[in-house]
């Protein structure tokens, strides 16, 4: 086991970029205006493009693994979800810490077995769970609420990136995620867990689903409405979280969203409990929309993969346990796996 070793606020800490493509190209840029770190070199299969950005963040282009230095403390890792295994797997034998893209692992056994050997290494091991940072997901965090019924829509026209996987890990893994940290699977031993799973999907543009939807129950009660297609033709991407204390609804493209506590709409329960009505009809010509008391969420401007990695970067300097573990990358995994499953069961023919 290899212990981890603290470094100090005031030396630049080195870290590499493997995978430089679509996301691994954003990892190296915001990595090389990052204060407090080096980054010390790229590494992707194409030669022209790792030398490309290695030139413009100012580092080393690398043509492997082997060639990143030793020195190197934390590594991003955004290459096909096939190779994470193999990439992470090497990368935390030699001691590194790792952020590896969402989904951790292509398969349950492969996301166990780097989370077991994150464990065993003493690594630390993050996944990039990016809607996490999200600044309205942030926004809606200082709201002490417990889900009962959360739903989700994330739909957007087809990017041909991921024609080998479907949209649930392509596209849904990301709500996946978020509902499973807000109804508690998050902490180990104490949150509630998927009990049963209804879904459906259709593949149109090849052989896997593209359009899908979900429905989770969890041993605690609540419920998970999840939809996503690759098949629309404009983007949204949008939650809904209902339970006793309050309703929050946010809105991940505009940036907005709105929270109806409870505690703040009291009066209009005791207006209704006052004039003794046994039936909500009775107050027909009560406008509800001027009644309720509706609060925008306080949401900042950040970038979430800046905020992701920023978290990344404090984890490996003081050895804290990241945001988004290995165990939650894991989770959403299995839960993803269960979701593509009961899609193929379903059957269609049924009179």
């Amino acid at each position: 086991m290899i212990p981890h070793r603290p470094v100090s606020a005031s030396d630049p800490l080195p870290v590499a970029v493997v995978g430089v493509g679509h996301m691994g190209r954003h990892h190296a840029r915001i990595y090389s205006q990052m204060p407090g770190v080096k980054l010390a070199a790229v590494v992707d299969r194409d030669a022209a493009r790792a030398r490309e950005i290695a030139a413009s963040c100012h580092t080393v282009a690398c043509a492997n693994l082997n060639e990143v230095p030793d020195a190197v403390r934390a590594v991003s890792v955004a290459v096909p979800t096939s190779a994470h295994l193999t990439v992470v797997e090497s990368l935390l034998r030699r001691g590194m810490a790792v952020l590896v893209e969402k989904p951790i692992a292509a398969s349950v056994p492969e996301a166990q077995r780097m989370a077991e050997l994150a464990r065993q290494q003493g690594c630390i091991l993050s996944v990039g769970h990016t809607e996490r940072f999200n600044p309205v997901v942030r926004a809606i965090q200082k709201y002490d609420v417990e889900p009962k019924f959360v739903e989700t829509d994330r739909i957007s026209p087809f990017t041909f990136r991921s024609a080998d996987i479907g949209v649930v890990a392509d596209m849904m893994i990301h709500d996946i995620d978020i509902v499973l940290h807000l109804v508690g699977r998050g902490a180990p031993g104490s949150g509630a867990t998927p009990v049963r799973v209804d879904a459906v999907g259709v593949n149109v543009l090849g052989p896997h689903e593209d359009v899908a939807n979900a429905r989770v129950q969890f041993s605690n009660g609540a419920v998970a409405n999840l939809t996503a297609s690759r098949l629309a033709l404009k983007t949204e991407r949008k939650l809904r979280v209902f339970s006793h204390q309050a309703y929050l609804s946010v809105d991940y493209q505009r940036k907005t969203g709105i929270a109806i506590v409870k505690d703040a709409n009291l009066d209009i329960l005791q207006m209704a409990a006052e004039r003794k009505f046994d039936d909500l009809s009775q107050m027909k010509n009560v406008d509800f929309g001027k009644l309720v008391n509706v609060e925008p969420l306080l949401v900042d401007d950040a970038e979430p993969l800046r905020a992701e990695l920023e978290a990344f970067i404090h984890s490996v300097r003081t050895g804290e346990p990241p945001a988004v573990t290995a165990e939650d990358g894991v989770a959403a995994v299995a839960l993803a796996e269960q979701i593509v499953a009961s899609i193929r069961q379903h059957r269609w023919d049924v009179a």
